[in-house]
Formats: structure tokens, C-alpha cells, sequence
């Protein structure tokens, strides 16, 4: 399956149609007030298209993790928001799929919106319940999906309905899928990708599957004790995984006869304890003391590692270098950030906590492309088919 041949709004005609639009409204919330919209606005364009073209449109989103009904978790505060940002009135049904999303949607003119309770209200949300999809379908007569963060689940109101009614991407997914599935299926080379975080469990799949695309592979961040340790060097009391180890030799291994290079730290910034304030100091790779435990990349390794990027023609980065959110261990995620920031390549930064460090340390407007959705870039760049793209319609 190509990600690059789905239909997107722009395919279909949605004058006069009832368009349900599956966002991604699922914002923070602090005694019912919303403390960052950012999820808001990055849903508008598409909105603002199917308002501008005549649609008629119906918003949905979960939010937080429901048992049924919660008012904690209504999607009202939304509504609000969305009606102030769009400059008309967004009409708020009082249920998911009852009388009242029922009659709002049957009573909607062309150009007019309206939002629907959290989809998770409905138990079946989360067990694709044919039942519940067929009446999502039952509002609407096209369905646009526009939630990457949430494509890599199989949900009533990601996938199901899109077996009932015509399914495409709105602008948000089309921007991930063309990034992501651009970069996967037809890199601009050499092709790099830089992976951190904590664990090599969670990124198993991802560094198999990058390992058949990449030309570099550069490994930070606790993850790379795992690699260190398996090559017979002592890390002290750093992260590691031990039951990893051999895992970790295999795709060493594996790197070497496919010609990639793997990029591993050569000298690491340590500390006492695991604490903001720690005592720190910079060792070699292979001596790092006992007692002490890696917490940021050193010097040295930087310097390395912003020289791989240099010339890259695609970045793909997923992780911090270090405990980035820490000021005195995060140097090491800045001068990755940065290299990519200059490096002129096609970079595209995975959710999660690496979006969170670019946007942090303000080199987000520097890069082509920063994920929406953490487990779901993570789920592409591992090779997996996300249920979400797979339901929308080819071209």
C-alpha cells in the first residue's frame, strides 16, 4: 500500500454533503479551561476549506480517556473555542450519535459546523463496533479523517466508519503522509535518521525497518547504552536493557552488511545522580565509572554527529540526545536540533518528546516537517500499516 495515493478533501466535491471530520481535539484541560489550542488551529485549515466550499460540517474528536459519560472531559470548552476561531457560531450537540447529533446534523446548511460530544462517551468507540460506525456514517455522507495522532488505532470514528461512507484525508494527514511516506518510499539521499530516547525496546521495529532505507543510523540518548554495553564497555549505572544486549549486537551486525553506517556516542556527559543539579562531568564511552550514569551526549559526539547530518538530502529524528528537558543535560539534543535546523535536508522530526525539544528550543519553524502524532509517526517509521490511512479511499 502507498501512503502517497490516498484521496484528500480537494478529491471530492463536498458542496452541499454533510462531511464528518474525525479532528484531533484532544487538548489540555485545567478546570475546564483549555491551556493549549495549539491541536485547535492545526485542525482549521481543513475545516476552513470544507467551510469555504459549501460543506456542511460535523466535528468529532475523543478526548482524555472516558468510561461512558464525563463532564470533565465534554467537549464544549471546544466548541467555544473553535466558534471564537472561526468567527461563526459552532453548534454543540449534547450526545455522540443520539437525537440531538441526529437533528443538528439532519438541520445543517451549507457552510454552517457542528461538534459532537467526545467520541469515547460511546463504549463501542474503542471496540470498532460496526453498530456504532454505521451510525457515525448515518450523519454524514462523506467522512474525512484528520487525526494522525489517533490513525494508528482502529476506532469507530478513525476507521469503522470509513466502511459505510467515502473516506479521505484532510490537510493535516495529507501533510503526514506525504512527509513521512515521501521519506519512506522515496528518500532524497543520503537518508539519516537519529534515534534517542530511553529504550531500545521501543524502538525495535523502527531501527529493522530503517535499517533497509538509511545510509547513516545515529543512536543517542539511553538507548545507546544498551548498544555500548553490548560491545563489552562498563556504563555504570546509565539505562540499559541486559536482556537486550544480544538484540542490540544483531542489529549492530545487521548495519555492517548493509552498508549502513551506525553512529554510536563516543564520549558521554555523566552524572552522580539522577537529578537536574547532579554533579557532571564528560568521559570517554568506555569510562563511564561505576556509580555515575550517562545522562547527555558529550562534546566530541556532537561534533560527529552534526558531521553525519551535514550533508543529509532527508533527517528523520525521533528522540532527545539526553535528558533534554533538564538544562544542564540538554546540549546534546541543541546541537543535534541545530545540525538539522542548517543541514538543508528534507527533515521531518517525529512526535513525542523530539517535537517537544525543537519546539522548546525554538528551531520548529527551521524544519520541514514536525509529526502530530507520537505513536503514530513511531508505527510508520517501523513499516506498520496505520488502520486510519489504510480505510481512506485510493485515488
Amino acid at each position: 500500500m502507498s501512503l502517497l495515493n490516498k484521496k484528500t478533501v480537494e478529491d471530492i466535491d463536498v458542496r452541499g454533503k454533510r462531511v464528518l471530520v474525525r479532528c484531533d481535539f484532544n487538548v489540555p484541560l485545567l478546570n475546564g479551561q483549555i491551556t493549549s489550542e495549539k491541536r485547535i488551529v492545526a485542525s482549521l485549515p481543513t475545516i476552513r476549506y470544507l467551510i469555504d466550499n459549501g460543506a456542511r460540517v460535523i466535528l468529532c474528536s475523543h478526548l482524555g480517556r472516558p468510561k461512558g459519560f464525563d463532564p470533565d472531559v465534554s467537549l464544549a470548552p471546544v466548541g467555544e473555542r473553535l466558534s471564537d476561531l472561526l468567527g461563526i457560531d459552532v453548534k454543540m450537540a449534547s450526545d455522540v450519535v443520539g437525537e440531538s447529533a441526529q437533528k443538528l446534523s439532519s438541520e445543517l446548511k451549507d457552510g454552517e459546523v457542528m461538534l459532537v460530544e467526545n467520541v469515547r462517551f460511546e463504549s463501542g468507540e474503542t471496540k470498532n463496533d460496526p453498530e456504532l460506525s454505521k451510525k457515525f456514517a448515518a450523519l454524514a455522507d462523506v467522512f474525512v479523517n484528520d487525526a494522525f495522532g489517533s490513525a494508528h488505532r482502529a476506532h469507530c470514528s478513525t476507521t469503522g466508519v470509513a466502511d459505510y461512507i467515502p473516506a479521505v484525508c484532510g490537510y493535516l494527514i495529507q501533510k503526514e503522509i506525504e512527509f513521512m511516506g515521501g521519506a519512506l518510499e522515496n528518500p532524497r539521499r543520503p537518508m539519516v535518521a537519529i534515534l534517542g530516547g530511553a529504550k531500545v525496546s521501543d524502538k525495535i521495529g523502527v531501527i529493522t525497518n530503517l535499517l533497509d532505507k538509511v545510509d547513516t543510523l545515529i543512536v543517542g540518548g539511553g538507548m545507546a547504552y544498551t548498544f555500548l554495553a553490548a560491545r563489552g564497555h562498563n556504563v555504570g549505572d546509565s539505562i540499559c536493557e541486559h536482556d537486550k544486549k544480544a538484540l542490540a549486537l544483531d542489529m549492530l551486525k545487521a548495519a555492517e552488511e548493509k552498508n549502513v553506517k551506525f553512529l554510536l556516542p563516543v564520549d558521554e556527559k555523566v552524572g552522580l545522580e539522577y537529578s537536574p543539579h547532579t554533579v557532571a562531568k564528560v568521559v570517554p564511552y568506555d569510562g563511564i565509572p561505576d556509580g555515575w550514569m550517562g545522562l547527555d551526549i558529550g562534546p566530541e559526539t556532537m561534533k560527529i554527529f552534526a558531521k553525519a547530518i551535514e550533508g543529509a538530502g532527508t533527517v528523520i529524528w525521533n528522540g532527545p540526545m539526553g535528558v533534554s528537558e533538564w538544562e544542564n543535560f540538554a546540549h546534546g539534543t541543541i546541537a543535534v536540533a541545530k545540525a538539522v535546523a542548517e543541514s538543508g535536508a528534507v527533515t521531518i522530526i517525529g512526535g513525542g518528546d523530539s517535537a517537544a525539544a525543537v519546539q522548546k528550543l525554538g528551531f520548529a519553524d527551521k524544519m520541514s516537517h514536525i509529526s502530530t502524532g507520537g505513536g503514530a509517526s513511531l508505527e510508520l517509521l517501523e513499516g506498520k500499516v496505520l488502520p486510519g490511512i489504510a480505510a481512506l479511499n485510493e485515488r
